[in-house]
């Protein structure tokens, strides 16, 4: 029995890579930010477990990840690390992307053409891994999941939101990058952090009631 189930959890797992696969591939099709991808190396996808309870939202990929092709691997991305452990996670229990999926030039922020841009594709993303939580790093990410707010006011707080099809509970954080030096900051977003544990637990209780 214990083999069946094996059997039947590799297929969902090799069927959830081929969707998202065929995501990266849509965005190549269908030329995607043709002035960014002209720039750039790599096209970012994604990285970690695609039956994550938690997907982390960045904004779009620094030279680091633009080199290698894989998100938050550069300081913010070893402070985001150090954050999961704290937490009780490593990074191998989540699920990391960004909203833009290829590198502005000299670091720049994301436009908001290019986040329109990329979005249905985030979207989808989400409906294949079926996360419990979505973690918004910075401003860029959240803006779209909860427009009109200020992340000053709304940050470590779970917000439901309906992206057509799908449901997800948004949990809004401070990006990695804008702590490192930040002291308060910092401890804002380790506070924050910590409540993520907390939040899941709360949310399949609710699923039980």
């Amino acid at each position: 029995m214990g083999t069946k189930r094996n059997l039947v959890n590799k297929g969902k797992v090799n069927s959830k890579q081929t969707l998202l696969e065929q995501i990266r591939a849509d965005i190549l099709i269908n030329n995607i930010c043709p002035d960014l991808a002209k720039t750039a190396t790599n096209l970012v996808m994604g990285d970690g477990n695609i039956n994550a309870d938690i997907v982390f939202i960045g904004e779009a990929p620094g030279k680091k990840e633009d080199e290698q092709g894989i998100p938050f691997i550069g300081a913010a991305g070893k402070f985001l690390d150090k954050m999961l452990i704290e937490a009780g996670l490593v990074r191998s229990d989540v699920y990391i992307t960004n909203i833009v999926k290829y590198r502005p030039p000299n670091n720049r922020d994301p436009n908001p053409a290019e986040k329109k841009a990329f979005w249905p594709y985030l979207v989808r993303q989400l409906d294949i891994i079926q996360p419990k939580i979505v973690v918004t790093l910075g401003r860029h990410s959240m803006e779209y999941f909860l427009p009109d707010q200020k992340i000053s006011m709304v940050h470590g707080h779970p917000a439901h939101v309906s992206l057509g099809e799908i449901d997800v509970v948004v949990v809004p954080l401070y990006h990695p990058a804008a702590a490192l030096y930040n002291g308060s900051l910092r401890v804002t977003l380790i506070e924050d952090f910590m409540k993520l544990s907390t939040i899941i637990k709360i949310l399949e209780k609710e699923k039980e009631n």
